[in-house]
């Protein structure tokens, strides 16, 4: 399902990392006492003599397990900028307009409105810079200086020689700030099919949940104040049947997922949050829950239409 990494600067990659999570009577657990919701697939040789293990073991508790490509940086600071008002106004829990799209926000627990990662899980693109440091590859940093644990346990003696706190504030700000900069890929197509094929993705409801633009509002940084966003997001919770779902984070259900940004999409060679889908086409027939209607209006149009609309998501 997963493969090699996409040679893009800021482009996400095709090589898959595993999470775990414990879903027990409608709460989710996100096993941090057991090791916690990353699971790494490969050990250092330090760790395997150690404890004579090829790869971390899935937590005690999980009660799923999924697969996740690494996602694209490009746009970061944007969507950082969009104001909360602006991703909550686009909410409709309760499907009130009966179109059978009920996006919901997602929020943390420390009450920030959920924007990154494939579960809308984090507030802000300093967690989300942060916690990756620590999560995907283990090093320490100012916002999360102790080291992750194998099944609860600490590291053995031995295994991690390299004093903690890994990463300096200064450098962790750094990091920062070249995300939140990375400036999204533009449209690459001809202006008529940046018309056409989006006409036709608007018609068959790709855009009540891709919505093509957000705006941000006044912001410290000049360069992200007022600007269009061109993300194709509502940033938004939305349930995508039971055949994609597979962990919960924060308040997010096993099938509900973020909904993913599309700028940037031709940079891409596999698709959806675990790369099963090998085409664009291909993640579009997957789509199901919310993503129902769409992905049927879009198996209605002509051979033109379809091919129209592929195009255009293609240079995207």
């Amino acid at each position: 399902m997963c493969g090699v990494h996409d040679p893009v600067p800021g482009g996400g990659g095709a090589v898959c990392g595993r999470r775990a999570s414990g879903f027990h009577d409608g709460v989710c657990d996100d096993l941090h006492d057991v090791g916690g919701p990353v699971v790494q697939l490969r050990v250092t040789p330090a760790l395997h003599d150690a404890l004579g293990i090829d790869r971390e073991p899935i937590p005690p508790g999980a009660t799923g397990t999924a697969l996740r490509t690494t996602p694209p940086v490009w746009g970061s600071g944007l969507i950082d900028a969009v104001p909360d008002t602006e991703i909550l106004a686009l909410a409709d829990p309760d499907d009130r307009d009966g179109d059978g799209v009920s996006g919901r926000p997602n929020w943390t627990a420390t009450g920030k409105l959920g924007r990154f990662g494939r579960k809308a899980q984090i507030g802000t693109l300093w967690d989300f810079v942060s916690e990756a440091y620590l999560m995907e590859m283990g090093i320490t940093n100012s916002v999360f200086p102790v080291e992750e644990t194998v099944a609860g346990q600490p590291l053995p003696a031995g295994v991690d020689v390299t004093p903690d706190t890994e990463m300096t504030h200064v450098d962790l700000n750094a990091s920062d700030i070249f995300s939140r900069w990375l400036a999204p890929p533009a449209f690459a197509g001809s202006a008529l099919l940046q018309l056409q094929g989006g006409a036709i993705f608007s018609r068959i409801g790709c855009a009540k949940c891709h919505v093509p633009e957000l705006r941000t509002r006044a912001n410290p940084a000049r360069g992200l104040s007022n600007q269009i966003a061109r993300a194709y997001t509502d940033l938004l919770l939305h349930d995508m049947g039971p055949n994609l779902a597979d962990i919960c984070m924060g308040q997010a259900l096993p099938s509900e997922f973020r909904t993913e940004p599309l700028w940037g999409l031709r940079f891409r060679s596999q698709f959806l949050h675990d790369g099963r889908a090998k085409s664009i086409a291909a993640a579009i027939e997957l789509h199901a829950g919310e993503g129902n209607g769409a992905r049927e209006r879009y198996l209605a149009l002509s051979d033109k239409e379809r091919a129209t609309l592929l195009m255009f998501l293609g240079d995207l």
